[in-house]
Order: structure tokens, then C-alpha cells, then sequence
């Protein structure tokens, strides 16, 4: 292999249940490197099954970072994300040429290969009375609140997260303008290479993955994470695919056996838009999970 004078950071990412966490694990032990993940919920220390976290084997065959690595007490955002994995990468450049960056949290890579736009502070007080109202109105309230107020973004943004909505919402009240208009046009230029690859499958296998997927964290003990959980339910961690569900069950207001189809569908939809989010970055080269030696081959080809 030639030698590479620019550091670089490979990135792959893809739809939940991909297989991304297989491949990072085979480039990484190629290029005799380590793996940042750049997913949202795998960080949380207190949460495991339901995230889909790399099993003890897999975290053992390449030293990962960004797993288990807070609390689910912290607030975690792309913005500490970027800032996070910014110095991680400069620690990790001392020893390695490349680096491997993994996951499906769009936002996360976007903060961490882009740099994110730079919106004003907001007023806490708006945004307890925005938290507030769609405690006690629900997502309708929430939705309306949005197409009256910031027209744009229930035109063009997230308008199925209701996080989103509310950072949205309490924006508009804040400053006056749409978070849209925050938005800035140019990129960050980092001071190392990035190299984009996305693992893509028929819709048929993506499918049949997450339900597979869906039916070992049941195996696995999902409903006893969930118990575990409980008292937390109303951390911002914890409102996502798999939990949000468990919890449904476990106050029985839906059976196991639709809380599992829930979260089957919900997954499916949640991988929907993920593939949404990634094909609208045309810096990404897509490979089946099955062509490694496809994409191994092509990133080697691309390193400066």
C-alpha cells in the first residue's frame, strides 16, 4: 500500500441495519487504524440493546470511541458531537494516517465534516414554553405552531420530529426569522481529507435486516432495558425508536407483540429517512454491503 502524506478521515455510513459496523471493522483493521462512531444513541452509557450498540467481540477487534461514552443525563448534540470528535481525530492523527468514522446520524457527520451554521442563543423561557406546549398539546399542537410561525421549515424541514419542530419553534419566537435563514452557504475546510462512502440494499434486504434486527434485541432483553429505563423516560435520550415503544408495553397500552411490530415499522421509517438525508450529499460513493473489496478498492484509489 502507498504511503499517504494528507491525514484522512474515511466515513461510512448508510441506513440503520446496513451492516456499516461490519465494514468499519474490516477497513479499520486494514488500514490498521481505530473507529469513531457518529451515531446519537450509541453513546449513552445506560442504553445497549436498544441501539444496537457493537457487541463486546466487535468493540474488542478495533478500539472504538464515542460508545458508552456519556450519560444519558447529558445533553448530547451535534454541536458537542463536532467539537468532540474535532480533537478526538487531532489525538488519533498522532498515531494514524487514517481514521474511520461510522454511523447514520446525518446531522453528526454533517457537523463533523461541514461545521454546523451558527444560530443566535434563544430566550429559556420561550423554549420552556415551548417544551411545555407540546407536553401538554401533543404533536398536532406542535405542527401548527410550526406552519404558522415558520412556514419554511414546515415546508422543507423534519416536520415528523417533534425535537427538531421545538429547537425550530423556539427559534422563530426568539429572533424573529426561521432557523432556515441561519443557515450558512459555505462549508468548513478542514485541515485533513474526507472521504464519503455509503453502504446501500434493496429495500426487500433492508427490510428483512431490521426485522431480523428487531427480533434479537427482543432475544436479547429489550423490555428489561426498557424496565430498567423508566425513571428516565423523559430524558431527550430516551425519545427514540425502540424505547419510546417499550414503554408503551410496559404501561400497557399496547402488547408486546404490537409494540415489537411498532418498532419494526417505526425502524423502517426512521432508515427511510435516513437515505433521504444521505442522497442529498453527492459527495457520497454508495457500495453494497457485499462489495468490501469494491469499496476497499475504491477509497484506496481516492487517498491523496
Amino acid at each position: 500500500m502507498k504511503t499517504h502524506p494528507a491525514k484522512t478521515v474515511i466515513v461510512i455510513t448508510g441506513p440503520t441495519a446496513s451492516g456499516k459496523t461490519a465494514a468499519a471493522i474490516r477497513l479499520a483493521k486494514h488500514f490498521k487504524t481505530e473507529i469513531i462512531s457518529a451515531d446519537s444513541r450509541q453513546c449513552y452509557r445506560e442504553m445497549n440493546i436498544g441501539v444496537a450498540r457493537p457487541s463486546p467481540e466487535e468493540l474488542a477487534a478495533v478500539p472504538h470511541h464515542f460508545i458508552a461514552s456519556h450519560s444519558i443525563r447529558e445533553e448530547v448534540t451535534a454541536a458537542l458531537f463536532e467539537e468532540w470528535a474535532l480533537q478526538k481525530v487531532k489525538q488519533l492523527f498522532e498515531k494514524y494516517e487514517v481514521l474511520i468514522m461510522v454511523g447514520g446520524t446525518g446531522l453528526y457527520i454533517r457537523a463533523f465534516c461541514e461545521g454546523l451554521d451558527a444560530i443566535p442563543g434563544t430566550d429559556p423561557a420561550i423554549r420552556q414554553q415551548v417544551i411545555s406546549g407540546y407536553e401538554e398539546k401533543g404533536m398536532a399542537w406542535l405542527r401548527e405552531e410550526i406552519k404558522q410561525k415558520d412556514p419554511l421549515f414546515y415546508e422543507k424541514g423534519e416536520t415528523r420530529n417533534p425535537q427538531r419542530m421545538m429547537r425550530a419553534l423556539e427559534v422563530v419566537l426568539s429572533t424573529g426569522q426561521s432557523i432556515f435563514s441561519f443557515h450558512k452557504k459555505e462549508k468548513m475546510q478542514r485541515d485533513f481529507s474526507i472521504i464519503k462512502t455509503g453502504l446501500d440494499l434493496s429495500r426487500e434486504e433492508l427490510h428483512r435486516n431490521i426485522h431480523t434486527r428487531v427480533d434479537k434485541m427482543m432475544e436479547q432483553g429489550l423490555p428489561e432495558e426498557a424496565r430498567s429505563l423508566l425513571p428516565y423516560r423523559d430524558l431527550n435520550a430516551l425519545q427514540t425508536v425502540g424505547y419510546s415503544e417499550m414503554f408503551a408495553y410496559l404501561d400497557g397500552t399496547l402488547s408486546l407483540e404490537k409494540a415489537v411490530e411498532e418498532i419494526k415499522t417505526h425502524t423502517r421509517q426512521y432508515a427511510r429517512r435516513q437515505l433521504t438525508w444521505f442522497r442529498k450529499d453527492k459527495e457520497i460513493q454508495w457500495f453494497s454491503p457485499l462489495a468490501y473489496d469494491e469499496m476497499r478498492s475504491w477509497i484506496e484509489c481516492h487517498l491523496q
